[in-house]
């Protein structure tokens, strides 16, 4: 019907990101003013503000059962968040500033900086693997809803296909003249 059900403010800044949780009952949004926020869709209400992070948040989603989020931000990092509490459960990566480790994991090998994916656990914060293949930044990553396959978005103009048990590439889609910016 284009009937709008609710209009969500509370960001102070333009919000740059959104995913719905696998359940459809919550919708999350990032935001430039350094934040994210859970909405409740039934009722229209702000359930969390997320605060962690130095700088934008440019991209977020649930985990497959909808009890995590996790957002990336322009400050190098990548947060792990409970959504029941909104509280932050561990931070993935943390970039090196000014030589200095400024975060609880250093990522060790800058082989691939941008042209590759870096897997981590989301628990223990421990890397898992480097999905490579790109010639040029990876811009959007994502995982299939069975968890079983990952689809990463390059500047080079394709898209690849990862069997997320065995990381290895099972698809390249090619033809693209220009970069392609999300997968989903």
């Amino acid at each position: 019907t284009g009937k709008c059900y609710h209009t969500f403010r509370g960001h102070s800044a333009e919000i740059v990101c959104l995913s719905f949780n696998p359940q459809s009952t919550l919708l999350a949004t990032g935001s430039m003013d350094t934040t994210a926020k859970l909405w409740d869709l039934e009722k229209g209400e702000e359930v969390a503000t997320l605060n962690g992070h130095s700088a934008e948040i440019i991209a977020l989603s649930f985990n497959t059962t909808g009890d995590r989020i996790i957002t990336g931000s322009f400050d190098h990092t990548v947060a792990v968040w409970d959504v029941g509490t909104g509280r932050e459960q561990n931070i993935l990566i943390k970039m090196l500033t000014n030589n200095n480790v400024t975060g609880k994991y250093e990522l060790r090998s800058r082989a691939c900086p941008c042209f590759c994916v870096q897997l981590w656990n989301a628990l223990t914060g421990a890397h898992v693997a480097t999905l490579a293949g790109h010639s040029k930044e990876v811009l959007d990553v994502c995982f299939d809803f069975a968890g079983q396959r990952i689809a990463t978005a390059s500047a080079d103009g394709s898209a690849r296909v990862y069997n997320a048990e065995t990381k290895q590439c099972i698809a390249k889609l090619e033809g693209h003249e220009d970069e392609i910016s999300k997968v989903s």
